[in-house]
């Protein structure tokens, strides 16, 4: 048996989730010469974008693929956090065998999950290893995780007919209808899944989570206190992708950007997994034009579904052939389109970038505290409400268009929206607030800061397992 102490790591689906789960895995491995292996629950072929991204992963970190589930049973209409809940509890079976050589073959010291896949754990437990959560969302959802139990029994309504908001341990109060997508609705199974998640929490050894504590104190504050029952939590954050995500090639947008005057930019994007409706994907075309400002945008294909590439992110037809008529030929010298996918971070880090229009992943949301860039939150599904309210309310980074009575964000409202944010009054101070964070994010990164310090206490606990 082999003497490097190894950690076991089961993703849920997604880029979103996959990306800030390696950039950990990175970390432990550079830094404290621990492995990892991730093993990838699946129901059928992974995407090109994601057998790329593993196969880039470097010395110390690997991956297996477990045999997919079958899905056929599910109705058309399950919703994502029910099928990426029993896309890992229909892989125990299969993941009980491979962690079955893999205890024989190494110094197997944690396993860990992220948000839906608590039902792993029972395999780490049967093998005498440490179970842990990564959560890769904010310390604020984390919060509502934990204390979902506790507002299930309490609440009898639907969350978003509460007359008074919701107050997540310390949170600023939340709208019941900007509470994370799966809890609006407690009949459905997604919600079950969630709380069955959340229940099974406490039984982890400990939670690292990708946040900091500059960017969510008052959250963080109560998550670290110690009481009966809570894993210990780790702010290990921001983790964000380093290195490109891709072989895409995207210099066509950064040329661009170099010939843009600096901060003048506005780069709109909604992540891998987001995307617009065909009207609204018209009226932010006609609030882009209208506000008069440059902008970098990348464009899906429209669905009414908010998160159809979720499982899959390359949308098929061609998303420029969506936009209203004559709209590249009339912005031609303000704007830039990209279909489909762009290179963020070099984007983000860019002397040109002076806002960015996104749909509030934690991911991006990260990044752009990284570089320091103000924010549109314009949310789409999942957290995102929830993550949009602590951007605007409460850190006061971002602004947040006003959504129409027929559900639609306007041409007006984008157009006042987006000078606001690159000429306006609001904007400067939302830019000096964003350049303090960025500052605080490169301070808790830094030999001697406080995330760093904390991953090596996480880390001296794993290896004081062998």
């Amino acid at each position: 048996m082999e003497g490097t102490p190894h950690i076991a790591i089961v993703p849920s689906p997604g880029m979103g989730h996959l990306i800030p789960l390696v950039e950990f895995a990175k970390r432990l491995n550079t830094n404290h010469n621990i492995s990892a292996i991730f093993i990838i629950p699946n129901d059928g072929p992974l995407s090109k974008s994601q057998i790329a991204f593993l196969d880039s992963l470097p010395d110390g970190l690997s991956y297996l693929i477990l045999p997919p589930v079958n899905f056929d049973d599910l109705p058309k209409d399950t919703l994502m956090e029910t099928r990426i809940s029993l896309m890992v509890t229909r892989s125990v079976p299969s993941l009980r065998q491979v962690f079955k050589s893999l205890v024989a073959e190494k110094h197997m010291v944690a396993l860990f999950i992220d948000l839906f896949g608590t039902d792993a754990f029972d395999v780490a437990i049967e093998f005498g290893v440490s179970p842990y959560v990564f959560f890769p969302s904010t310390a604020m959802v984390l919060s509502m995780f934990l204390n979902l139990p506790r507002l299930d029994q309490e609440v009898s309504c639907e969350y978003r007919d509460l007359p008074e908001p919701v107050q997540i341990p310390g949170c600023i109060p939340v709208r019941g209808e900007d509470l994370l997508d799966p809890v609006q609705d407690r009949k459905n199974d997604a919600y079950k899944w969630v709380l069955h998640n959340a229940k099974r929490y406490r039984m982890a050894e400990g939670i690292a989570v990708n946040s900091f504590q500059e960017l969510e104190g008052g959250a963080l504050k109560v998550l670290l206190e110690e009481e009966p029952g809570k894993p210990r939590v780790y702010p290990v954050g921001p983790l964000i992708q380093s290195g490109s995500s891709s072989d895409l090639d995207g210099s066509d947008c950064l040329r661009w950007l170099d010939s843009q005057p600096c901060g003048s930019v506005l780069y709109i994007s909604f992540g891998s997994g987001g995307t617009l409706s065909s009207t609204q994907l018209n009226e932010l075309a006609m609030g882009l034009e209208l506000s008069e400002q440059r902008f970098l945008w990348v464009v899906r294909s429209p669905n009414d579904q908010p998160n159809a590439t979720y499982f899959d992110s390359h949308g098929h037809n061609d998303p420029l052939g969506f936009l209203p008529k004559g709209f590249l030929e009339r912005t031609k010298n303000t704007g830039f389109v990209v279909p489909s996918w762009a290179p963020q971070a070099q984007i983000l880090s860019h002397s040109s970038t002076g806002g960015f229009l996104t749909h509030c992943g934690w991911n991006s949301i990260l990044e752009t505290v990284v570089h320091g860039v103000p924010v549109i939150a314009w949310p789409l599904y999942a957290e995102q409400k929830m993550n949009a309210v602590s951007l605007t309310e409460g850190l006061k980074v971002a602004l947040r268009p006003k959504v129409g009575d027929n559900g639609i964000v306007g041409r007006l409202e984008i157009a006042r929206v987006v000078k606001g944010l690159l000429e306006g009054e609001e904007g400067k101070g939302i830019r000096s607030r964003i350049r303090d964070l960025k500052d605080a994010a490169a301070n808790v990164l830094g030999k001697d800061g406080c995330s760093t310090k904390t991953l090596d206490q996480l880390a001296s606990k794993l290896k004081n397992k062998i």
